[in-house]
């Protein structure tokens, strides 16, 4: 058999051979591209919420927030030296929020990347008993599991969210729309950042300006912007969900 003959006999042999193997890798190609995990999320960049570069997945981005929360020198500190510290001011924000009709006794709060609790523990001694606190790294009997781009709750659970980690927010948008979907109608987030300084090298984002949060609260009304001085925070942003419009027969 002369040497063209083989070679044209032989392409459609390997064609055949490439096409089987990718029809046999497509399904387990589909399901990497389809899994949780690697679905691109909601992001949100504008000239007054930058997003940080640098997280090569969402699973690096993870990893990169449990170093942190998993610090033993850090953990030492937040259950010791800044315990009772921390209390104290989270109470007095509290207090006044519940002074402006805000926040009451019979409230049933959230607590948003809550660490070891502190602000749980706030709200509770002023009299918020039905409050818990939700982190990557649990904390009983404060703090339970939770991820803040996919609250581990069910829709309008809670009358009041209280978060001050916004900043450590890969995903905004996400981050907003599961206190919305979790919040329940006429019900309350407050949120503290820092729109003057930029200090948390695990902050995931950099806000300029409460802009961006207005347009990210799609379904909430904006309450009030006031300075806090809340462990390098600088501003406290207020907001309600609005009612659910009436349903029609």
């Amino acid at each position: 058999m002369h040497a063209d003959m083989k070679i044209a006999l032989t392409k459609p042999f390997i064609l055949r051979c490439f096409l089987v193997s990718l029809f046999l890798s497509l399904p387990f190609l589909l399901l990497h591209l389809l899994s949780p995990q690697q679905q691109p999320r909601h992001s949100v960049t504008t000239n007054d919420l930058r997003i940080r570069p640098g997280y090569s997945s969402y699973e690096a981005y993870i990893q990169r927030q449990l170093n942190k929360t998993l610090n033993p020198k850090l953990r030492k500190i937040w259950t010791t030296r800044d315990w009772n510290r921390k209390i104290s001011v989270f109470a007095s924000f509290f207090e006044e929020l519940k002074e402006k009709k805000l926040l009451d006794n019979t409230s049933k709060a959230l607590c948003i990347g809550a660490r070891v609790g502190q602000e749980v523990e706030a709200l509770r001694r002023i009299g918020v008993v039905d409050s818990v606190g939700m982190d990557l790294v649990p904390y009983p009997p404060l703090v339970v599991k939770g991820d803040f781009h996919n609250q581990p709750f069910g829709n309008d659970t809670f009358d009041f969210e209280f978060s001050n980690v916004f900043d450590h927010a890969l995903y905004p948008q996400q981050f907003v729309a599961e206190i919305e979907r979790t919040l329940r109608p006429n019900g309350v987030c407050v949120l503290h950042v820092a729109l003057s300084r930029r200090a948390d090298k695990y902050s995931a984002n950099d806000l300029y300006s409460v802009q961006p949060l207005i347009e990210l609260f799609k379904h909430s009304s904006l309450l009030h912007v006031r300075s806090v001085d809340g462990f390098g925070l600088d501003t406290e942003v207020a907001f309600r969900k609005k009612l659910e419009p009436p349903h029609h027969l």
